[in-house]
């Protein structure tokens, strides 16, 4: 039985929590926010307590951590929490500066702890039967990738404000998928990018609506379009074309009903609202795979190099963008 601390009670956390409380081997001891308000209604919902982080750290019971609280707290809490001995799973990114995700990540290898950074993408079972027919050769020499990624309303502006911009904190999970998928390291990154949703977000820094082409050391290309509206619903698909063929993972709806008749031959269900309906399995599967790599001990299937990468072209791509120029990955 793996005792779980969990830092953070917002919407991320309400999701991880319930995944640790519902599963066989796995007990979620303490929540940790300092919204204690919060933290209390999370707890008592899956019988923990509440307590500060000293005290949850110190606890022999605590075997592992999940830091879903602001991203500006993850650095510190998992070297915190590496240095306790407990075991890590941190919600994307590290840190938004690379220097000090760097620094965090040589403290969790001092320490000798695991390690996974939560890009759930990868756990979702259609991308990851798609990633598998990629490595099957199905669609032959991969050539072009293609990542639609669009948000059905704009987030708050205060959470704009200190989200890190859309680059590092939406478009982040679409490189991790484009690295995992492609098979190798892009090598260059070519971003244009605009406010077009809101002018409010311009006005707080960001921009709402970009596009990016990464290039690999062989020739692949992924194009990557991201917006933070889409009238429509959360709008996540993927297309893979190679020399063999296409491999395609569309969107999901409520239920897989086609209504025809005679004013239309194709009504469906409007798509899922948003990633706590699209990704609910993922994030099921995500930490499935981290208790099982603390019970089997052995690396996390995501660990800090895939944070560290994924950052790395999220700033390549805000450099792009500011420059016009293309980046180039080294």
């Amino acid at each position: 039985m793996i005792g779980f601390c969990q830092f953070g009670a917002g919407r991320i956390g309400a999701i991880h929590a319930g995944k640790i409380a519902s599963h066989p081997d796995a007990r979620l001891q303490f929540v940790v926010d300092p919204d204690r308000a919060a933290a209390e209604r999370l707890a008592s919902r899956h019988r923990a307590a509440v307590a500060s982080q000293a005290e949850a750290l110190a606890n022999p019971a605590v075997n592992a951590v999940v830091i879903a609280s602001s991203t500006d707290s993850h650095a510190d809490l998992v070297e915190a929490a590496a240095r306790a001995g407990k075991a890590v799973f941190c919600e994307k990114p590290l840190d938004l500066d690379r220097s000090r995700a760097e620094a965090c990540v040589a403290v969790v290898e001092e320490c000798g702890v695991p390690l996974m950074v939560g890009f759930n993408r990868r756990f979702d079972p259609s991308f990851a039967l798609l990633e598998r027919q990629i490595r099957d050769g199905r669609i032959g020499r991969l050539e072009l990738l293609t990542i639609t990624s669009r948000d059905p309303a704009p987030p708050p502006i205060e959470y704009v404000r200190r989200s890190g911009g859309l680059f590092r904190d939406m478009m982040i999970h679409d490189f991790d998928l484009a690295r995992w998928l492609l098979g190798e390291e892009p090598v260059e990154v070519v971003a244009k990018a605009s406010c077009r949703v809101d002018p409010k977000i311009g006005k707080a820094g960001d921009i709402d609506t970009a596009m990016v082409i990464l290039k690999t050391k062989s020739g692949s290309l992924c194009h990557i379009n991201n917006s933070r509206r889409a009238t429509y619903g959360y709008d996540q698909r993927v297309e893979v074309f190679g020399s063999k063929g296409m491999v395609r993972s569309d969107n999901l709806r409520p239920t897989a009903i086609l209504r025809s008749n005679d004013a239309t031959t194709e009504a469906r269900d409007v798509l899922l609202h948003f990633f706590i309906e699209r990704y609910q399995q993922s994030y099921l599967n995500e930490l499935n795979d981290f208790i099982d790599a603390v019970l089997a001990k052995r690396k996390p299937t995501v660990g800090a190099e895939d944070g560290r990468r994924a950052l790395l072209l999220a700033n390549a791509a805000v450099e792009s963008n500011r420059t016009g120029k293309t980046v180039t990955i080294k």
